[in-house]
Order: C-alpha cells, then structure tokens, then sequence
C-alpha cells in the first residue's frame, strides 16, 4: 500500500484481468487435500425447495458446501498453521498493492519440482513490489480444474520463501494447491519461512500478521509478466482463510 501512495498510478478500472477459480459445484471445479467437489444445493425445508425452476419458490436459496483451502483461490494467514486463532479478516485490511507478475519454470530436485530462491531472485531482478504473483511453467489451462490430491504439486523452496519475506514482499499469489510440499511430515517449511512463525505453539512478536498467501489462482498465458495494480478481494470469514478474487489492473 505505501508504494502506491508514495508514487502516482493510473490504471483503468473498467479492465479488471480475475486471476481467481470460481468455484462450481461440478467435476470441473479444482481439488486438493483429498477432499470432494463442492456442495451447491437448494434448501429443502418438506416439500418446498429453494429453486424457482422447481415451481415451489420465488427465489433460488441455496446452501453451499465447501473448503478454503482445497476448492479453488483462497487467501490465508498466519492463523492457518498457529495454534492460536488468526483470522484473515483481521489480517488483510488494505486491498490494493503494487505487484509483480513472474514466470517460473520449477527445478527438478529427485521426483520433486520445486520453486527455489535463484528463480525468485532473478525473476524479480531488483524489483521490491509489495506482491509477487508467480505463475509457473508449463501453464497448462487444466490448473483450472485439476484434481491435486496425492500428485506430488510443485512447491516453493524455504529459501525462496524466505528471501520472499526478506524483501519485504507482504503478499504471496501462486497457481499451485500450496506453496509447500503436499507431504512434508507437516513441516510447513514455506508457509513458515514467508510468515517467519519460528513456534506455532507460542507465536514470536516478529512474525507477520499481515502477510497473506493466495493459492490456486490462474494467470492466462495472454497476461505478460511484469507491474501490475492488484485488488486482493476476500470474504469476510472470520476463519484463518477466505475464498478470494485477485484482480490485476495494466498500470
């Protein structure tokens, strides 16, 4: 936020680029965390049903069913990996940052791909933005609904996460289920080094309670790399993440 208030913008409004994942109620929808698709069903309450085209409603009432963190973009903090409750909605109160859109390629280490710090660090090239969105390569649209559960995602390194923290880059958007390893023996190696949480147990008074991870966007090939205005939109969950609307604006 202070780097847009430090310096003059001009972006327009009427061309918002969403790098979110709606989230459907059909096998299209993404997965991870070897939970089911998403529930979108009218409410049933004896023979009257939530749905107009049923014929026994005026409005359509629906009840959804779904996970944060394994049904599509999301945005979370600290307060996802701490003992203590964190909630998102105390966390992000800004919502426009100066950020840097960056393509990498992971490294393949063993039958591991993993995002490490020299992919950051060349990728950003001097560049301190507030947010770094990474999009990595190859980009296959199927992101969009790939079912990620025991797949072995790629990931981001320690280092990187923490060279990302070092920064001081406070928001991280990546198009991947998590930016850790899917089994790390619960580790959390990234989600720990970004938000510099030495104890889950009794939190350090350094640690970021305002830095935010986004999972699961998509970025379109058509989206060049480099400066963007992004607006990181959440619900208002008092829980440790939120379903989220990333969206970019050309400055």
């Amino acid at each position: 936020m202070k780097a847009l208030i430090d310096n003059k913008y001009q972006i327009d409004l009427s061309k918002p680029i969403d790098i979110s994942i709606p989230l459907t109620n059909t096998d299209e929808n993404p997965i991870a965390w070897y939970i089911e698709k998403p529930v979108i069903e009218p409410v049933v309450f004896g023979d009257w049903i939530g749905r107009v085209s049923e014929g026994k409603s005026s409005t359509n009432f629906n009840n959804i069913f779904f996970n944060p963190h394994g049904h599509g973009t999301h945005t979370e903090c600290l307060g996802h990996i701490t003992r203590e409750f964190y909630s998102i909605n105390d966390s992000l109160k800004t919502f426009f940052f100066l950020a840097e859109l960056v393509s990498v390629e992971p490294e393949a280490k063993g039958e591991d791909l993993v995002i490490t710090k020299e992919h950051i660090l060349t990728s950003l090239n001097g560049t301190i933005p507030e947010a770094i969105i990474i999009r990595t390569k190859p980009n296959l649209k199927s992101k969009k609904s790939a079912k990620y559960s025991n797949t072995n995602p790629p990931y981001l390194s320690e280092d990187a996460a923490i060279f990302i923290r070092e920064s001081g880059i406070e928001h991280l958007l990546i198009d991947l289920p998590s930016v850790d390893k899917e089994h790390d023996e619960g580790k959390l190696l990234a989600h720990k080094g970004f938000w510099n949480v030495k104890d889950v147990n009794n939190l350090n008074a350094d640690a970021r309670l305002n830095a935010t991870i986004t999972e699961m966007i998509y970025v379109d090939d058509e989206i060049k790399d480099g400066k963007y205005i992004l607006n990181l939109q959440i619900a208002s969950f008092e829980n440790d993440a939120s379903p989220s609307k990333p969206i970019l604006y050309k400055i």
